[in-house]
């Protein structure tokens, strides 16, 4: 399709009514990923769709190769994969190509070896500060250890006993903050590539598969003839490290939400470990940081939000 037909199908669809949903979609790439749409999914992607097909027209008059890429992006637990799953089915229903990318195939570990890596420099930029703040000694590190082997040891209770502590957990989340969601953790630049490629004009473009363990990493050639949209659902699909999205979607979720989310989604009854929880919040405030650039903010509650009342949301919360 041309790109004339995919702009007169876009404004064709201002009267756009949602086709029945079957039974299963189609969803993104991730290797063993699944989703489950509720009826909140489902109102949150209409309300996008409804969105994008009046932002797509100038988006595609002014592409190279009348191709577009939109991201979905937003904090854990938040609908990212069922509502840009949603998002590629009503396109490609309109008649208009759409794939969706799972930004999570890109991190330069596979998950358990990045598990261990964010764990480690937590802990060591944890300690590197205490020795810097002159309040490492062995009778301490006897402690702390304690807490490591209980995995506790991110746990800010502990400062009401232990006030030295503070000088732990300050520096393990300034390690952290270095880390997350930056180059060291994620190969922004492979990812930046595929997005060139299809924005080239590529009908085919080798993407990567990657899932939990060091022997299920895989390449697959995709056949992108005929798709003029590439939609990203990834934590980090708003980032300044790499180049290229035009339609930054951002699904909002405050850290209380994403917390009460996860305890109810969580089937044998425990919450998340300090140190899980403490990888959110700085994800959080990643989000947080790059949220100006989002073309379009949905809240948990499925209000569209301009940047100003994102900010008072964050704020009240």
């Amino acid at each position: 399709m041309d790109r004339k037909q995919t702009i007169e199908l876009c404004r064709q669809a201002e009267n756009w009514q949602p086709p029945e949903l079957p039974a299963q979609i189609p969803q993104g790439d991730m290797p063993g990923d699944r989703i489950s749409i509720d009826g909140g999914h489902i109102a949150k992607a209409q309300m996008i769709f409804r969105e994008l097909v009046k932002m797509l027209p100038d988006v595609l008059a002014e592409s190279k190769c009348g191709r577009a890429v939109i991201t979905v992006c937003g904090g854990s637990g938040v609908g990212k994969s069922e509502i840009a799953s949603l998002l590629t089915f009503y396109f490609n229903q309109l008649g208009i190509g759409s794939y969706t990318l799972s930004g999570d195939n890109y991190p330069r570990r596979i998950p358990v070896y990045n598990d261990a890596e964010r764990l480690r420099i937590f802990r060591e930029s944890g300690l590197r500060n205490m020795i810097r703040e002159g309040v490492y000694t062995e009778e301490h590190f006897a402690v702390l250890q304690k807490f490591q082997r209980e995995g506790t040891d991110a746990d800010a209770f502990h400062m009401q006993e232990y006030p030295w502590l503070s000088s732990y957990l300050s520096g393990g989340r300034q390690g952290l903050e270095r880390y997350l969601g930056t180059p060291e953790e994620i190969n922004f630049l492979e990812l930046e590539h595929i997005v060139w490629e299809f924005k080239e004009g590529a009908e085919q473009i080798w993407l990567k598969r990657m899932g939990r363990d060091d022997t299920a990493m895989w390449f697959e050639q995709v056949d992108f003839h005929g798709i003029s949209l590439l939609l990203i659902e990834w934590t980090h699909g708003n980032s300044d490290f790499y180049q290229g999205v035009d339609v930054p979607v951002l699904l909002n979720s405050t850290p209380q939400e994403t917390l009460e989310h996860r305890r109810r989604r969580n089937r044998d009854g425990k919450t998340d470990s300090p140190f899980t929880t403490l990888v959110l919040n700085v994800e959080q405030q990643e989000l947080a940081q790059q949220a100006h650039k989002a073309k379009l903010i949905v809240s948990r509650q499925g209000e569209l939000l301009s940047y100003e009342q994102y900010l008072a949301q964050m704020k009240e919360n």
